[in-house]
């Protein structure tokens, strides 16, 4: 998650959407006053090689300390988080100012559940160690539910964010957030969290029937959102509140489809008034 005082904008880092190459890249470009939380050792490590800001600004200040968190940091000498990676929308609105929350552009992206679903499953088996795990044991779990982002950047069940943008179009979805936050250039997206997926084969030849109605449930909230469905799954996002594509996961190459639309001009920012040049 990027909170940009310098660029003044609001990135809400969503699962399984390119969300730790798109905070990389935007942390070429953040000030020293910005918020940038922590990401994975080794992809902090990518970030350190790239010569772009790490960490910063994420941990709880220490006037907001109370007795449980000191006992926690004397204890383990780690100071408390104010911010981390998946951190919603409602506690980020919660510790700044409304001036900052109404003024800030905030963007994030958005994946269809079935793909989601299906490239979690490969890293969940990976990340855990648990390479024995089959994808109906993953489903009869409910794993899937661990995923649903819509309590990311919603708030009761409306979005709050500006832009939703799609991670099957992601670097064109990019590019345009890269010029409407009024970046010097789009920053390159680096390949990270690369290769869990070895099945290659079409969802179709991957989800029964059973497992696709299942994540559908998972993710009715999404769905409803922005209009996903298994058959057209490409060419959602209807946005009730605006969407774009979104930059390719690292390891994945994302099936190209329509570019989402715009927020209407009423409800988009007035870009005029931040000196921002308008993306038509």
């Amino acid at each position: 998650m990027i909170i940009s005082h310098k660029h003044k904008f609001i990135f809400i880092k969503t699962r399984k959407t390119a969300g730790t190459s798109i905070e990389i890249a935007l942390s070429k470009h953040c000030g020293p006053m910005d918020v940038i939380t922590p990401i994975a050792t080794e992809d902090e490590e990518v970030r350190r090689r790239l010569g772009y800001r790490g960490p910063q600004n994420w941990e709880k200040p220490w006037y907001r300390y109370g007795p449980g968190n000191l006992r926690k940091f004397l204890r383990s000498g780690r100071r408390a988080a104010r911010y981390w990676n998946h951190v919603s929308a409602r506690t980020i609105r919660e510790n700044i100012k409304n001036e900052i929350w109404t003024g800030y552009f905030k963007f994030c992206f958005e994946r269809n559940p079935w793909d989601k679903t299906v490239s979690h499953f490969h890293y969940y088996r990976n990340k855990t160690g648990a390479r024995s795990l089959t994808l109906d044991e993953y489903l009869k779990r409910g794993i899937e539910k661990t995923i649903t982002d819509h309590v990311l950047y919603c708030l009761d069940n409306d979005v709050v964010v500006d832009e939703v943008c799609r991670f099957e179009d992601l670097q064109n979805d990019f590019a345009r957030m890269a010029k409407l936050i009024g970046l010097p250039e789009v920053p390159e997206l680096p390949r990270t969290k690369s290769g869990f997926r070895k099945d290659k084969r079409p969802l179709e030849q991957i989800l029964t029937p059973t497992a696709r109605d299942q994540i559908a449930k998972s993710f009715a909230k999404e769905i409803e959102l922005f209009g996903y469905t298994f058959e057209n799954r490409n060419s959602g996002l209807k946005a009730e509140r605006g969407g774009s594509q979104s930059p390719s996961e690292p390891g994945e190459t994302p099936p190209q489809g329509p570019t989402s639309a715009p927020l209407p001009s009423s409800d988009r920012r007035n870009e005029s008034s931040t000196g921002r040049q308008g993306v038509p």
